[in-house]
């Protein structure tokens, strides 16, 4: 925000007054990362209550290293190695947008063997690149080990192309650093509390609504009671 305020230092830009600018640029961060941080927990937590062993050990690691007397700190997130790739694994199968953003061939150019005319609009697949077979094995299958053997070494902010939930280059999410570190927290903190159990017996529906984001077609319904000493929550 003090970034914002210096830069306009009152101006005026195409009509647009700094203070309407501000806000509205504001409104954006925040809308942005709400909607994408809302799917992104939801299918994290669809998914682990799919695969039961997996919050058993994500549970194991969160008693280990914060034990069950205090709450999850932000310190903490680096110390949570398989909660950071439950949601490289969730991001890699429900990406918020499956498909990239529209970007425009500013040149004549050959891609691959392709002649592609300028002004021509590229629209990328992440979820089949983040699902190709050739690179991932069992690629449907939800695996968040795969990130601390075969593929521990692979980033998630752009840097590695087989997984690219936020895009790349110089117009990849902005807000890609600050809603990792807001899942991780809200993940950490949320299962560290609460034991959490599905309000069905039914297998959880997994179909998808397609949309500005990629959502839950159904609501996820569960069942939360507290596994810390009582202590812990009375700053909640």
């Amino acid at each position: 925000m003090d970034v914002m305020i210096s830069l306009f230092d009152g101006k005026t830009i195409d009509g647009i007054d700094a203070d309407t600018m501000i806000k509205s640029t504001v409104l954006t961060v925040i809308s942005g990362a709400t909607d994408t941080t809302n799917v992104v927990l939801i299918w994290t937590i669809s998914l682990i209550l799919r695969n039961p062993s997996v919050l058993e050990k994500v549970k194991t690691e969160l008693d280990i290293q914060i034990g069950k007397e205090r709450l999850v700190s932000e310190s903490d997130i680096n110390k949570l190695t398989y909660l950071q790739a439950i949601v490289k694994e969730t991001l890699r199968l429900y990406p918020p947008g499956p498909l990239s953003g529209p970007r425009e061939f500013t040149d004549n150019c050959t891609l691959n063997g392709y002649n592609i005319e300028k002004g021509t609009r590229l629209i990328t697949n992440l979820w089949k690149i983040q699902t190709d077979s050739n690179v991932w094995e069992d690629p449907l299958e939800f695996k968040p080990e795969r990130f601390l053997t075969t593929h521990k070494d692979v980033d998630i902010k752009g840097q590695h192309f087989e997984l690219l939930p936020f895009g790349s280059g110089r117009r990849m999410c902005p807000g890609v650093s600050f809603g990792l570190q807001m899942v991780h927290f809200i993940l950490a903190s949320f299962l560290h509390s609460f034991e959490i159990l599905s309000a069905s017996s039914d297998p959880i529906d997994m179909t998808e609504t397609f949309g500005l984001t990629n959502t839950k077609t159904t609501p996820l319904e569960i069942l939360v009671k507290p596994r810390l000493s009582f202590t812990c929550y009375e700053n909640f």
